[in-house]
């Protein structure tokens, strides 16, 4: 047996990763944390477009450490990623990360030894450590997504993905730009690019069912009377659907009058953020009529913004392009306004597409179009890419990406069967893409870092997860993803966004309260549903049957109780929407 060089090793330097690091350093592990980026950050070393900010108001955006929240203060109440990157400054110095952390190295493949129960991990450049665990913390959108463009390579201007931006900045200034795609990060773009260019070209694929992001400067002296309930706001995260202060709202929105749901719709919509997604009535994501109210709420307040009816009808129309809510929803900050301006043009992709980048510009289907710079706001693999983008091999030589070749396969989002001491947090059928990611990083981290010091304590070399546990947490995400409208829509929750790639539901839709309590039960049994050492946990009985099956279909139905009252609308199927 081969002495492992350290107790486990943690990939990703953003807000999960550091938190293992912290967490399981202060309980003695020998910790190593790996970092592809030349600094701490995660997703905020990466993202450094102009405009790229948070979507997640503070003080939720941030760690709920008092040694961290109750020294620092930030400008915004959505602070930008500048500012994330001083923050992150600042948590390394209070806690003392950098020492075991190694930047400008990626993870490239690991194979579990079998012999002695150790991942042997490859970095590049060249080199390779062992370890007896192994946690995955890449986050849901490490993994860039860049369409088949024709000629892309040909263009002689620069070309950039938001999520590889040069660090050192790219001016816009007098510039003909070319935004390609309207998700979050185009739509930062573009609040930017239209206030700086010359000309900007917006290319729109689907209809971005954007909310005002409701920014706020803030003082030392207003976060300072904030603080005094930090404690018990922190504390109710675990209590909600999002990890956020706030929660989806109780009773039925077809209980009340037209215009009683009106006024809390509007309520809600001067909060601002995500209120008006993940604060409002559940059926909003799990009954078309109800749905069809918001959006009509929704799509009433945008298109008063827009002069040009023509216009209107392709960024806001009068029928929903998808169920709303079933796309993660932008923030923006006067995002529809810039297409009142003469500078600035959008070119729906449905029925001008492009055929091919040309070295001066694109060419679509009726406009060949010159450009000095083309940005590339298309996405990500999201939630299983980064984690299959790594040749991580288990028992069976078998790699993370064949297993989930034809469909996702785990247990409570965190273990795959057929690799042992592998544990992964933000990974597919977690509630990650429906999170707050912060509130995610420590309260599902906090179960990695339980089950790591119970293993150590009870003395166990090797856990695994089975296939019949993954087959029934399987069950339990699908079945909740069916009562809801998710599966409507071609998006990155459901996999539709890149080609090739396995429709499915990725995201566990039942929310952060219900998921931390099932992962809870699973370790209060001891790890129900893993093997410890070569051991299955014995199931719990309840009347003979497994409480381990029963329970958890029990709990998934809980979580749409709402939706019970109010079945799902018959309606015209969208999901045929172009991603």
């Amino acid at each position: 047996m081969n002495q492992s060089d350290y107790d486990v090793v943690v990939v990703g330097a953003g807000f999960a990763g550091l938190y293992q690091l912290y967490r399981l350093r202060a309980l003695g592990f020998r910790v190593r944390l790996y970092e592809a980026g030349s600094e701490l950050g995660g997703i905020w070393y990466w993202n450094c477009y102009p405009g790229a900010r948070v979507d997640t108001h503070v003080p939720m955006y941030e760690y709920g450490l008092e040694e961290i929240w109750s020294e620092w203060n930030w400008s915004e109440r959505f602070p930008g990623w500048e500012e994330l990157r001083r923050y992150f400054e600042f948590v390394d110095r209070k806690l003392d990360l950098r020492r075991d952390i190694q930047f400008d190295t990626r993870v490239s493949g690991a194979r579990f030894d079998a012999a002695c129960n150790q991942w042997q991990i490859r970095i590049e450049p060249g080199q390779s450590v062992r370890a007896k665990f192994l946690v995955l913390c890449v986050g849901f959108g490490s993994k860039i997504f860049i369409p088949d463009l024709k000629g892309l390579g040909r263009f002689e201007g620069p070309c950039h993905h938001t999520a590889r931006w040069p660090q050192d900045g790219l001016d816009f200034r007098g510039k003909r730009v070319a935004v390609i795609g309207t998700g979050a990060s185009g739509v930062q773009v573009a609040q930017v690019a239209s206030r700086e260019a010359a000309q900007l070209t917006v290319f729109q694929c689907t209809p971005c069912l954007a909310l005002p992001m409701g920014q706020q400067t803030l003082t030392p002296a207003l976060q300072s009377e904030w603080k005094k309930n930090y404690r018990e706001r922190y504390a109710n995260r675990r209590n909600t659907f999002g990890g956020f202060d706030f929660n989806l709202l109780d009773g039925s929105a077809m209980a009340v009058s037209e215009a009683e749901r009106n006024t809390k719709y509007q309520a809600l919509w001067d909060e601002g953020g995500f209120h008006f997604w993940i604060g409002t009535y559940m059926e909003v994501l799990t009954n078309e009529a109800v749905n069809r109210t918001a959006y009509d709420f929704w799509r009433d307040k945008t298109r008063q913004r827009i002069h040009d009816p023509a216009i209107a009808d392709l960024l806001a129309p009068m029928d929903p392009p998808y169920p709303f809510g079933t796309k993660r929803p932008s923030l923006e900050q006067g995002f529809f306004e810039i297409f009142n301006q003469d500078h600035v043009r959008l070119v729906d992709l449905n029925a001008d597409p492009i055929e091919e980048i040309t070295p001066r510009g694109i060419r679509t289907r009726h406009q060949d179009l010159d450009f000095d710079v083309i940005v590339l706001a298309t996405g990500f693999d999201a939630v299983s890419g980064g984690l299959t983008d790594i040749d991580i091999r288990g028992t069976h030589g078998q790699t993370l990406k064949q297993k989930w070749a034809e469909g996702t396969r785990t247990y409570l989002g965190l273990a795959s069967a057929g690799f042992p001491n592998l544990l992964y947090l933000y990974g597919p059928h977690s509630p990650s893409g429906f999170c707050n990611g912060p509130s995610c990083a420590e309260l599902q981290g906090d179960w990695v870092v339980r089950c790591l010091a119970d293993l150590r304590e009870r003395g166990i070399d090797r856990f695994e997860t089975t296939e019949a546990a993954e087959a029934i947490w399987g069950q339990v995400v699908n079945g909740l993803a069916d009562t809801t409208l998710f599966p409507r829509t071609n998006s990155w929750y459901m996999g539709a966004n890149v080609p090739g790639k396995t429709r499915e539901m990725l995201n566990y839709p039942g929310g952060l309260a219900l998921y931390l309590q099932q992962c809870e039960a699973v370790a209060d049994r001891g790890y129900e549903g893993f093997v410890l050492d070569g051991h299955p946990v014995p199931p719990v009985l309840h009347d003979g049957q497994p409480v381990f099956e029963v329970e958890r279909l029990t709990l998934a139905a809980q979580a749409v109780h709402t939706a019970a009252s109010c079945p799902v609308a018959p309606t015209r199927d969208s999901a045929g929407a172009a991603a």
